[in-house]
């Protein structure tokens, strides 16, 4: 048995090729269905998302399954091989399952530790099922693959430390606010970044979104993303009254808010904390404000440090969720190789029982009638008999199910025995 993977990531292509390889979401069925079709592949299934595209199939033969797969990719699929060569990578067997078990578990995402693509390795596992492509080795692999993402969710903090900006930004308001839902939050610029934390905040409960800017046009732009309102720039310092959070990125050359401006708003709120993320460069915001009850500003270097703080604790986690990794991918390894093993163990019973009842029926002539005991007394002899040849060659394909010469155990014990495919 063998397990490949053939595919492209964000870490070896860039968006322009892997959009060629990317999966139709309403012919995941059909391609997979296709490419299980092939010559030499008896499983298969396609992970398909905007970082990644990649092919997993079982067969008998490696050779065969990377050859059936790549005129999968040329006739079938449509996608550009020659010119993707150098962006694809290949798994085989140990290292197939442990790329697996690391793409579910987010090790190999772009931000580690990232929760959508379990979800997204299920919608594939889920394609495959219906399909009918997956039902042997290769969905004990997938299912493992799910049981490993949640034991390194479980027992590391990998998922627990936000590392980009915008994110950082909403685990501090978490801190200042605890519960987001029904915070109201005003956007000062129209930027990127400005956008990216909006979006951050929204997701996480975030209620109504204001947006200023000086071309009020543009203002209006970014509050149709949101389903927020558009604002003049005249009416900014009435907003700071009433909204929680403050997400600023304009073009300014000085201080937007300052710490004089803000001083009679802090009066105003009665206690309320106000969070302002000041995401531009220069600053939008002054950091004297901070000197102001309830008032909590952060500016890019130091939501960068948290950023980098989180991110080399979550590096550690990391390391702690690899090791998890290559404790299961032992496990699995053998459960499967021993799954593999079964049929040829099943067959060299079969094989020699059926040589024991050959040989009993060649000799029933010279044995005569025999009594019911002496039928019995035969049977049992004979049956313990191939007991004892078939132990050893049982015992050590059992043993040797997790070895690198496992299969190579399988097949000497194939020609000894001289078991023939069926």
């Amino acid at each position: 048995m063998s397990v490949l993977i053939l595919g492209l990531s964000h870490k070896t292509a860039p968006v322009e090729v892997r959009e060629r390889f990317a999966l139709p979401g309403d012919r995941a069925e059909a391609l997979v269905a296709l490419l299980a079709g092939r010559p030499g592949i008896e499983e298969a299934c396609i992970l398909s998302t905007c970082n990644r595209v990649e092919f997993m199939v079982r067969s008998d033969d490696a050779h065969d399954a990377e050859s059936s797969l790549l005129t999968f990719l040329n006739e079938d699929h449509h996608a550009p091989v020659l010119e993707a060569t150098p962006y694809l990578y290949r798994y085989a067997d140990r290292e197939a399952i442990r790329h697996i078990f690391r793409v579910a578990s987010s090790l190999d995402s772009m931000v580690v530790g990232e929760p959508q693509i379990l979800g997204q390795v299920k919608d594939a596992y889920q394609a495959a099922k219906q399909a009918g492509t997956i039902r042997g080795p290769l969905d004990q692999l997938l299912t493992a693959a799910f049981r490993v993402a949640r034991r390194v969710r479980n027992e590391t903090g990998i998922g627990q430390m936000a590392v980009s900006i915008s994110y950082v930004a909403v685990e501090l308001a978490r801190k200042i606010f605890g519960d987001l839902d029904g915070l109201q939050v005003l956007i000062i610029g129209a930027g990127k970044m400005s956008e990216a934390t909006a979006r951050h905040l929204q997701g996480a409960g975030a209620e109504r979104l204001y947006v200023v800017n000086r071309t009020f046009e543009r203002a209006q732009e970014m509050a149709t993303l949101f389903q927020g309102e558009a604002v003049s720039y005249d009416r900014l310092h009435e907003l700071l009254s009433k909204v929680d959070v403050v997400i600023s990125s304009t073009g300014a050359p000085g201080y937007v808010l300052t710490r004089e401006a803000l001083a009679p708003v802090a009066s105003a709120r009665r206690g309320r904390p106000l969070f302002l993320v000041d995401i531009a460069v220069p600053r939008d915001v002054d950091p004297d404000i901070n000197s102001l009850d309830e008032m909590f500003v952060y500016d890019i270097d130091d939501l960068q440090q948290v950023a980098e703080a989180n991110l080399k604790q979550r590096r550690k986690e990391a390391d702690l969720a690899e090791q998890i990794v290559d404790e299961e991918v032992d496990k699995v390894l053998h459960r499967i190789r021993g799954y593999m093993v079964k049929p040829t163990i099943v067959q060299l019973q079969q094989e020699l029982d059926a040589l024991r009842l050959a040989e009993i029926e060649r000799f029933r002539s010279k044995l005569g009638a025999l009594s019911p005991e002496q039928e019995q007394a035969i049977d049992g002899i004979t049956r313990g008999l191939v007991r004892k040849i078939a132990h050893t060659p049982i015992t050590e394909m059992k043993s040797m199910a997790g070895h690198p010469d496992g299969d190579r155990f399988v097949e000497i014990v194939k020609r000894i025995f001289n078991l023939r495919p069926r």
